[in-house]
């Protein structure tokens, strides 16, 4: 359905994308995830033929859009970050506006409005001027604005922020129901659970690259241990050496030391978590309490793009 392939953009010495390529399957759902600054924004803005690349193609079923932009931009549909809608005016109004920005007129518009407003649950609020609207409801307007030429192709950039959870859960049903439907969505977010409940493939970027392109499942799989037990221990803190007597054990992958406990990394919670434990009372250390669980794609992707905080730009290739 898509294909990116090495897209980048400057502005002036700061790199926004440094050299992006990705495809996505039709009727697939495709998580763009990435730090502050990564470059998502500006990588749907090259995909939706609203900024221009410096270098690069993006490809819309084997059409440049860069060559057949205004044919082709029509089987797309680009739901913002900043709300674009009109306070002032109705939802059926916004809704009829952005509809004409796309040709339709009549009881096609009419229809392809009730629709949308159907789909995002704010029928009954269609006469309604927007500025009564919560965040969430605001939101959901945003996306039905986004559907009216009914695209092939739906662009999102972080449709949930600032959404209470009842919001959130009526924006995934929504997006659920337009995969059913056989969309192709690309989306981002800074929400793992979401990317996990919604997306059938994850690209990470990081400093304007594409730094991983796999399920969720082949994430997961970077890492060296699927699955982690927490032990709380009574009295003071490992010492380094035996920290490394625990790291040592056969079948445990890492050790950390914890505000209170010890954090091990396994793919085994039968006997390496057995021998940890021999250890730790060999060492005087009483185990108060255990907690498990897997790995989540949060910690994959800290994994893969670092730790720190950051906003800066990526560097400047040579």
């Amino acid at each position: 359905m898509l294909s990116v392939s090495h897209l980048q953009k400057r502005y002036g010495d700061r790199v926004a994308v440094a050299d992006a390529s990705f495809e996505i399957p039709g009727g697939r759902t495709v998580g763009l995830l990435g730090p502050n600054g990564a470059g998502k924004t500006t990588t749907l803005a090259m995909i939706s033929g609203l900024t221009a690349p410096d270098s690069g193609t993006v490809s819309f079923q084997g059409q440049s859009i860069q060559q057949d932009g205004r044919a082709l931009r029509l089987r797309v549909g680009l739901v913002p970050q900043d709300l674009a809608l009109y306070d002032e005016l109705s939802a059926a109004a916004n809704l009829e506006l952005f509809g004409g920005l796309y040709g339709l007129t009549g009881q096609t518009l009419n229809g392809r409005i009730n629709d949308a407003l159907q789909l995002v649950g704010l029928a009954d609020r269609r006469r309604d001027r927007v500025r009564s609207f919560s965040g969430g409801m605001k939101r959901r307007l945003n996306i039905a604005g986004a559907l009216l030429h009914d695209p092939d192709l739906v662009l999102l950039d972080e449709p949930t922020v600032g959404v209470d959870p009842q919001s959130r859960n009526a924006i995934f049903e929504n997006l659920e129901e337009l995969k059913r439907r056989g969309k192709t969505l690309l989306y981002t977010t800074h929400y793992m659970e979401e990317a996990e409940r919604l997306c059938d493939r994850i690209v990470i970027m990081d400093h304007g690259r594409v730094i991983a392109d796999d399920t969720v499942t082949g994430l997961y799989n970077r890492l060296p241990a699927s699955r982690a037990a927490l032990l709380t221990l009574a009295g003071p803190p490992l010492t380094p050496a035996q920290l490394a007597r625990v790291a040592a054990v056969a079948g445990i992958s890492a050790a950390v030391v914890t505000e209170g406990g010890i954090r091990i990394d396994t793919d085994d919670f039968g006997a390496p978590l057995g021998r940890v434990c021999e250890l730790l009372g060999a060492a005087g250390l009483r185990i108060t309490a255990v907690s498990s669980g897997t790995t989540s794609l949060e910690e994959v992707f800290i994994a893969l793009t670092g730790r720190a905080l950051r906003d800066d730009p990526a560097p400047v290739p040579p």
